[in-house]
């Protein structure tokens, strides 16, 4: 294996492996939101924004998980058949099955990506056109050009009406990550087709 690649397995699982352990403490605060609205209602008048930052929380806690449960092996699988396999048939196996995973994975990006330009106010079809834009307008602009590149903010509908565009942004980072994890899942699959350790 290059050593490219190995550096790229260790940079990845690592940096997947700190941020899982670290977005597991979420949980407290998923509790903690959810305590709130269960003492907000009983015993004052109900907040109106546990619910949503209690969504938020778990599609936080969620995505960034993600990685991580897909590093350690917590997917469901069916092991009907592929219990009783070598080594190296369910390594060839992965390998295939990575693939279809990566594609899926990258679909699910692209259209983070979009629904995170539209949280911006951009409607077109090219949301990386739009935000290399944005991007080239603040390093060149500050703030004040990339506002101008901005449109209408997306808010929630509920009574709270937090703006989207940061859980979108959560998401986003998420999908990159898991299809960051799971190329480094196919590498490791083809070393273990080659006999090598990892």
């Amino acid at each position: 294996m290059p050593r490219a690649a190995l550096a790229y397995i260790r940079w990845v699982d690592g940096f997947n492996r700190g941020l899982g352990r670290l977005v597991m403490y979420g949980l407290f605060i998923l509790m903690a939101i959810l305590l709130w609205s269960s003492i907000s209602k009983t015993f004052f008048q109900p907040s109106l924004w546990t619910l949503e930052a209690a969504q938020f929380a778990m599609v936080t806690y969620y995505i960034l998980g993600g990685p991580y449960a897909l590093q350690a092996g917590g997917s469901v699988r069916m092991d009907l058949f592929y219990a009783d396999w070598s080594l190296k048939k369910k390594a060839w196996f992965d390998a295939f099955t990575v693939f279809l995973l990566i594609f899926y994975l990258g679909v699910l990006f692209y259209g983070a990506m979009g629904s995170a330009a539209y949280s911006l106010g951009y409607f077109g079809t090219q949301p990386f056109h739009f935000f290399g834009d944005l991007i080239y307008a603040y390093v060149t602009g500050g703030s004040e050009a990339a506002g101008k590149v901005l449109g209408f903010l997306e808010r929630s509908r509920s009574a709270w009406r937090p703006e989207l565009w940061p859980i979108k942004f959560v998401m986003c980072f998420g999908f990159l990550l898991m299809l960051l994890q799971a190329f480094s899942e196919f590498l490791k699959d083809i070393a273990r087709i080659r006999g090598e350790e990892i």
